[in-house]
């Protein structure tokens, strides 16, 4: 179940109120905010768009602290076991809390160790190529990609990645084989398709809408069931020739588990006020902002695990 943004007023402005009363002594110090993933990525950019606000309504600094490796799990085992105190936050992305748990036969984590704080936005991802490929719509690839198997290739932000996934998925609705090339991020995989190594790639906009507005790539569709708010001009990949396709990555925070429910709270309530004044800038970059109450993110992410658990096991992949 998706919530728009403004859902539920009466009780956000609850949250507000119940911040206010309790942790007012909160907080006292710099808090951290790990990102599991390298700069330039879709969770690092909406991770430090919001930094700011969190920072002035706080009165502290929030600290971005990149922590990147094995598809998230490094920053975010970090996350889990730092003191349950407030003063650590995660960015909390789709890949690592709904694929990696039936993806990793030894998650170093699991989601009971986590509080849900916020689901900042959903992120439909962008089909985008090189400009080098003969291709301008989801037809023309498929026609493309079954006349030349295994010769054309897309790149990720790693092997089990999300929009690896978004791939697999891809091949398996199209009968096509589109070669999986995994990189350490998705800044390095951008890059990767801006050089030529790769032909395509599905990726979150913020790493290449910039792009495909200079001429430098080429976007052919977004993978949502219907049209992106923030890229209204592209085609989806269902209404494109692929009935029923449908992927929609998403943002969101987490604080360690048996952190203190109103420092959750005033946390929750300080996104909430940023993510309706960061609306414009957020669909700008393709970031669908969503907000909320802590209890419908998590509700959210154990949908999500269902969601994707079938569809790792079909591509058969697993991770020690």
């Amino acid at each position: 179940m998706r919530y728009a943004l403004g859902y539920g007023l009466l009780g956000m402005l609850s949250l507000l109120s119940t911040a206010s009363v309790h942790g007012q002594s909160y907080p006292a110090k710099t808090v951290r905010f790990i990102v599991p993933w390298p700069p330039g990525g879709g969770a690092d950019t909406i991770s430090r768009m919001m930094t700011p606000k969190l920072s002035e309504a706080l009165g502290q600094q929030v600290v971005i602290d990149n922590r990147a490796g094995a598809a998230g799990n490094i920053g975010a085992e970090m996350a889990a076991k730092s003191p349950p105190d407030g003063y650590t936050i995660v960015s909390a992305y789709a890949g690592t809390h709904a694929i990696n748990p039936t993806l990793y036969r030894n998650l170093p984590f699991k989601e009971s160790d986590f509080s849900p704080v916020i689901w900042l936005a959903s992120v439909p991802q962008l089909v985008a190529v090189h400009p080098s490929l003969p291709v301008k719509s989801i037809k023309e690839l498929v026609a493309l990609a079954k006349a030349k198997p295994g010769q054309l290739n897309f790149a990720s932000a790693g092997s089990g990645a999300f929009n690896h996934l978004t791939g697999e998925l891809f091949n398996y609705m199209t009968a096509t084989k589109i070669v999986h090339v995994p990189y350490k991020g998705g800044g390095p995989a951008a890059i990767a398709l801006l050089s030529g190594e790769v032909e395509m790639i599905f990726g979150e906009p913020t790493t290449l809408v910039a792009h495909v507005k200079a001429g430098k790539l080429r976007a052919i569709a977004v993978t949502s069931a219907r049209r992106s708010l923030a890229l209204p001009e592209f085609p989806t990949v269902a209404e494109s020739g692929v009935p029923g396709y449908e992927v929609v990555s998403w943002h969101g925070v987490l604080a360690p588990a048996a952190v203190p429910k109103e420092i959750v709270a005033r946390l929750n309530a300080e996104f909430n006020r940023a993510i309706i004044e960061l609306k414009p800038r957020m669909l700008d970059q393709g970031y669908e902002p969503v907000g909320g109450t802590p209890e419908q993110f998590g509700e959210h992410i154990r949908a999500e695990i269902a969601k994707w658990a079938p569809v790792v096991k079909v591509a058969g992949l697993k991770v020690d």
